[in-house]
């Protein structure tokens, strides 16, 4: 917002803190330009002598500034700073000289969303080779510029908008093939008890402080349930508690069910169940009803 601002009865340091401190009010006339506002920046600089003024009074006077320019502090120290050097108050801004030319066009794009579409997205290296085919070897004019384009440019066309605005591909989820702990299957009981399915909830928080996260394990067969707090689900605090949970049960487990959360899927979670002779499986992708039991007791909890 530009204003512009009869303040001339302000003439002393004093009358300065009073507006700073909202006892004293201004007149505000007619808006003016940022030229305006910097002609009134020398006048007001001029008029406090601001090159002869102490130190404790120069702040106040920057700030008197700011409040009533609308500019921010960083942009009033520099142009008293220009002003302190002797240097006219004005705008100095200038278009680029050199632009950058854009290369590759929309068309391009749209050529290279076809030949994906075609060739359903190769390899920046091999789809490069086709362009520069396409150009060299049938001489198809259509890819003058794209048979010259690199493997690193190449992806970056192909997350240009006007790519996308093309084509969009979408995959579905991959498992994770990093970790080997655990098998990915659904329990199957067959009418046994000892098959737990477990997963975790939080509380919620409360006024900032951070709430308890509950564990909830479930049988599958009997639905015998054992639920435990811990304070985090890190290992430090999980360990101890899982293992106190299983001894709960008044039958042996033969079998450990949890989503992929890494508060069940690590090693030491995994040793432990080695131990005890029990089979660890964890949910597999796309298959929501892998631990949809325990999740399903979640609410009550």
């Amino acid at each position: 917002m530009v204003i512009d601002m009869n303040e001339a009865q302000v003439r002393t340091l004093e009358q300065v803190r009073q507006v700073l401190a909202g006892t004293q009010a201004l007149e505000f006339k007619a808006a003016a330009d940022d030229a305006g506002r910097y002609g009134w920046i020398e006048a007001v600089l001029s008029r406090f002598e601001y090159r002869r003024l102490p130190r404790g009074d120069k702040g106040p006077v920057l700030a008197y500034l700011q409040r009533l320019s609308g500019y921010s502090r960083a942009q009033i120290t520099r142009l008293v700073s220009r002003w302190d050097g002797s240097k006219p108050l004005a705008k100095n801004y200038a278009a680029p000289k050199h632009a950058f030319t854009r290369r590759y066009t929309p068309a391009d794009a749209a050529l290279l969303a076809e030949v994906d579409r075609a060739m359903d997205t190769l390899s920046g290296p091999a789809t490069a080779c086709v362009l520069r085919r396409q150009r060299d070897v049938f001489c198809d004019e259509r890819f003058v510029r794209l048979g010259s384009i690199s493997v690193g440019h190449l992806y970056n066309l192909r997350n240009s908008a006007g790519y996308r605005s093309q084509r969009v591909v979408l995959t579905k989820t991959e498992p994770s093939k990093s970790s080997k702990i655990g098998v990915r299957k659904a329990p199957a009981p067959e009418g046994r008890p000892g098959f737990i399915r477990i997963d975790s909830v939080h509380q919620g928080d409360l006024d900032g402080t951070k709430g308890l996260y509950h564990v909830n394990a479930v049988d599958c067969v009997t639905q015998w349930q054992v639920v435990a707090s811990v304070q985090t689900i890190s290992e430090v605090y999980l360990l101890s508690v899982i293992e106190e949970m299983l001894a709960q049960f008044p039958f042996a487990i033969l079998g450990f069910h949890a989503d992929n959360g890494s508060e069940y899927v690590n090693h030491k979670v995994a040793k432990m169940l080695d131990k005890l002779r029990i089979e660890f499986t964890r949910s597999r992708p796309r298959h929501s009803n892998d631990n949809g039991l325990a999740e399903t007791k979640n609410g009550a909890v």
